[in-house]
């Protein structure tokens, strides 16, 4: 594994076409638009139950924090706000809109609603989305042939079943609509944490998602290692592995630069 600040060569780089061209960055006198999404997403199994995964948005929030005291005007998405207060001062100006979210369907809503009619200059996409919501929880009685589904209008499953089996299908990919379905022009940036894999494995992972998701820049790291860096790239083809607490600056100036361009 290589250390902090190394380029990493890559094939297959690029940015992907249509990124606005007539981005201006805040040393040029504009500030740019942009959309930070952050945290994470429950899917209802009931109305009181849910699942979710473990992220709190610091990351996210960080970037945003960064890029309004850099100048740019930003519009943060995230499930937990709290966290905020801990990153740093909290922008009071015209320049800093916060929308907070709970569930995939209230971050997926929010989501359409500002890529199609907000006209931003660049999207960082950090939230880590469900990729399973519950189609159904299901009671299997002995001897009997196939499960049967309760009843969906009861608001809270009740704690007496020995066993009671949940049905998960696919959430459709929100990134993958920014470009297809919602008209995203701009600079859009997608994050990818993996598992289990080496530094060749993941960069081979992140740049496929980064091309299948048409975004111009990809942050990827793994588990293990989230606390500590990760790669941003691709830069003609090759990614840089840099610290956490780079991460926010590197990033917008990444973005600076493909709006220069």
């Amino acid at each position: 594994m290589g250390t902090p600040g190394e380029r990493t060569a890559r094939p297959g780089g690029g940015f992907a076409p249509g990124y606005n061209k007539t981005f201006a960055p805040p040393s040029e006198g504009h500030a740019v638009r942009m959309l930070v999404t952050a945290g994470n997403t429950q899917v209802q199994i009931d109305r009181v139950r849910s699942i979710t995964n473990i992220f709190t948005g610091k990351t996210g929030g960080r970037i945003a924090l960064a890029a309004h005291e850099a100048g740019h005007a930003v519009t943060l998405l995230t499930s937990h706000p709290e966290v905020l207060h801990e990153l740093g001062t909290i922008p009071r100006d015209d320049r800093w809109t916060l929308h907070p979210y709970r569930t995939f369907d209230d971050l997926e809503g929010l989501l359409e609603s500002h890529v199609r009619t907000g006209n931003y200059d660049a999207i960082v996409h950090v939230a880590a989305v469900s990729d399973y919501r519950s189609a159904g929880v299901y009671r299997w009685q002995p001897g009997a042939a196939e499960p049967t589904l309760l009843d969906r209008a009861i608001g809270k499953i009740k704690s007496d079943e020995p066993e009671l089996w949940l049905r998960l299908v696919r959430t459709p990919k929100l990134v993958d609509q920014m470009r297809t379905v919602w008209g995203f022009a701009g600079i859009l940036v997608k994050f990818k944490l993996e598992v289990g894999l080496d530094d060749l494995e993941l960069l081979a992972v992140a740049e496929k998602s980064r091309a299948h998701s048409q975004a111009d820049l990809m942050v990827a790291n793994t588990l293990d290692g989230a606390d500590a860096w990760a790669y941003l790239g691709p830069f003609e083809g090759r990614y840089d592995r840099i610290t956490r607490a780079e991460l926010p600056a590197r990033l917008l100036a990444a973005i600076d630069g493909l709006g220069k361009k």
